[in-house]
């Protein structure tokens, strides 16, 4: 599983003319099965997706393909987890440890 943080680069004025081709990016990474949750961050500087269900590099080219990085108005930052432990609804994305 991965946390997907962003941090906006760039004036809001400029994230906000990317915000529908960056939500519309969101609900195909949705429809696809790749994202379970996003929104921004408070204070508005950036937001937060919870993904799973792929492996790093899949990760790497869809954050690539973000309209906002595009744009050149936000940074990514990737931090994979292993997801052993899950509230109920989020039980079909319990991962095992390796060694």
């Amino acid at each position: 599983m991965f946390v997907l943080e962003l941090t906006y680069t760039a004036p809001l004025e400029r994230v906000d003319a990317a915000l529908a081709d960056h939500v519309a990016w969101l609900q195909k990474q949705y429809a696809a099965g790749h994202f379970l949750a996003a929104g921004r961050k408070v204070p508005r500087e950036g937001g937060v997706i919870l993904a799973a269900g792929m492996d790093r590099a899949t990760v790497e080219r869809i954050v690539a393909e973000d309209p906002f990085v595009v744009a050149g108005v936000c940074e990514y930052r990737i931090v994979e987890f292993v997801a052993t432990t899950t509230a109920p609804a989020l039980e079909a994305y319990q991962e095992q440890q390796t060694a």
